[in-house]
């Protein structure tokens, strides 16, 4: 299937953003924060990246939408089980509160940034003007996420502006992306597997990260079968071209949802890309954001 202009921009803006917005989660400044205030310690790497503790990682990103319970941010981030997001969301919150974690994660984003391209890269104040024009016409009805964001004050300092204006617009298209697989009759589960199956990867083995069980799992392939979006069995188990052309159509409606941010970009969105793609590098060069993978969009 050709993309369309607004596809392919739309795609390239959230794959420049995502380094340098997406290190909030591997960030060891913000890990260090979220210690100081009683969570566990980074559990591990992935070749050098520090990962999230999960109850940090939960109550930190939802803290923009306030001091709620943990079904708001389960329903919110759209992919994550309930039975994992509540328990860690009601821990979370014995030990901290949401404008203290809110605050921890925007000084560890920005201090990873600082370390990682300096003090104020070269583009920054460019940069954050650009992200502010695409951020301007997008409306927040039906994207909770991103509302929490335009709710906070931006911060006057322009890296972190940039970082907090980023994040609006990464945690936008997220919410985009979720009305889009609901509106298309899917399940949480049922998005993961072909997710997964678009990039690559074996079903269950990134989704699982999300933790569902595996009895959701199975009655999520049963009816995705029943679709007519997946053929083979097990481990040959891949999408159908029915499939293909539904997953594709997820993407293509949440490109479509980011149209009013790529019009008033306009031609200065490729002066964007090239001021943020040698930002990412340089971010997945110092060990604080994954190496390129499936994570990015294409």
């Amino acid at each position: 299937m050709e993309l369309s202009s607004t596809s392919r921009l739309a795609r390239r803006l959230g794959s420049v953003l995502e380094p340098v917005v997406g290190q909030v989660y591997f960030s060891p400044e913000c890990h260090a924060n979220y210690e100081a205030l009683g969570f566990d310690a980074s559990p591990g790497d992935a070749n050098g990246v520090a990962l999230p503790d999960g109850s940090a990682y939960f109550a930190s990103r939802g803290s923009v939408l306030g001091q709620v319970p943990g079904e708001v941010i389960a329903a919110a981030f759209g992919v994550f089980s309930a039975a994992v997001v509540v328990p860690s969301v009601q821990l979370a919150w014995t030990r901290t509160d949401a404008d203290t974690i809110r605050a921890a994660r925007a000084d560890g984003a920005v201090g990873q940034l600082r370390r990682l391209l300096g003090p104020r890269p070269a583009g920054t104040d460019r940069a954050l003007d650009l992200l502010r024009r695409a951020s301007a016409p997008l409306p927040i009805n039906g994207r909770a996420m991103a509302a929490g964001i335009a709710a906070l004050d931006v911060p006057d300092d322009p890296l972190a502006a940039l970082w907090h204006t980023g994040d609006f617009l990464r945690e936008y298209r997220g919410d985009c992306h979720n009305a889009a697989w609901v509106a298309a009759g899917l399940t949480a589960t049922d998005i993961g597997i072909l997710t997964e199956l678009s990039w690559g990867m074996p079903t269950r083995s990134y989704s699982r990260t999300r933790g569902w069980t595996s009895d959701e799992f199975d009655a999520s392939e049963h009816r995705l079968r029943n679709l007519g979006h997946l053929d083979g069995e097990g481990a040959a188990t891949h999408m159908s071209q029915p499939g293909r052309h539904a997953r594709e159509a997820i993407e293509v409606a949440t490109d479509e949802q980011m149209a009013p941010a790529i019009s008033a970009l306009g031609d200065d969105i490729e002066e964007l890309f090239a001021i943020l793609t040698p930002w990412g590098e340089a971010i997945r060069a110092g060990r604080g954001y994954l190496g390129a993978g499936p994570h990015d969009l294409g």
